[in-house]
């Protein structure tokens, strides 16, 4: 206990993501299905606004949709997946990015201020949906025997060796890959946002219930400090649904490409 302390800081933890109904009537929904349903709303009115009058010389909703279209297609899909097929992928790759991104963004958008995959269950779905296409996608070209044999024996191993690379293939590319997908955006997800909690909170509590002088001045540091690492933690946001998009790409195109 410090000295002049009147109560004792209780640090935030994994609790503090366990949020209540925001209606007791109603226990399913919670903030993120809030969030995310709101982030589908918000995804389906953008792009059907974009594309709905579409002109030669386009309005700023136009441009604004053809950008983030393009951006997907072209840096994420074409370049992953490569220009004969990438097109087929490109509506659920460009639905998944904004999806994520929205879901990311809401950790820093008052009033809301929680990132809704930073409940594990959020970023298992999203990475199960990603395993099953590109596996799907695969086994439809390749045939099960020929996608197993493209994914677990790579080109150029000698015949003597494919006993101990034939299970870390499987292990790696197709069980490790949904997992790694989870846990990657998870991680990021709950570990910027409970920093953030443990600065504000912290600050606060320095500032306003230690009734010490000195500490007040170190809680307002503490404030001062939470600014750029929220800026920090929205890059973050940002880029962490590029690369799961990207890496979900890079999985298409390596289950449909016809060599390793």
């Amino acid at each position: 206990m410090i000295a002049g302390v009147s109560t004792e800081f209780i640090p935030p933890g994994p609790e503090d993501f366990n949020l209540p109904p925001i209606w007791a009537s109603i226990p399913w929904l919670t903030k993120p299905v809030l969030v995310a349903t709101l982030s589908v709303i918000i995804i389906v009115w953008f792009f059907w606004g974009a594309s709905r009058k579409s002109a030669i010389v386009p309005s700023k909703l136009q441009f604004a949709g053809e950008l983030g279209y393009n951006f997907v297609r072209n840096s994420i899909a074409r370049d992953a997946i490569g220009s004969q097929e990438h097109m087929k992928y490109v509506p659920y790759l460009c639905g998944l990015f904004f999806f994520i991104l929205l879901n990311n963004v809401a950790a820093s958008v008052p009033l809301i201020q929680f990132p809704t995959f930073s409940h594990i269950g959020w970023a298992y779905a999203a990475a199960v949906m990603s395993w099953l296409i590109f596996n799907t996608v695969g086994i439809r070209k390749h045939g099960f025997g020929g996608y197993l044999k493209l994914q677990t024996m790579p080109a150029g191993v000698p015949a003597w060796l494919m006993p101990l690379m034939i299970p870390i293939e499987f292990i790696s590319n197709i069980l490790v890959r949904p997992v790694s997908l989870s846990l990657r955006l998870f991680a990021n997800m709950f570990a910027g946002h409970i920093l953030i909690l443990v600065f504000v909170l912290g600050g606060e509590y320095m500032l306003f219930e230690t009734g010490n002088i000195a500490l007040g001045g170190v809680g307002v540091i503490t404030f001062l400090v939470a600014i750029p690492i929220a800026g920090l933690e929205l890059f973050v946001q940002c880029i962490q649904a590029y690369i799961f998009v990207v890496l979900t790409a890079q999985y298409i195109g390596s289950a449909i490409a016809d060599e390793h």
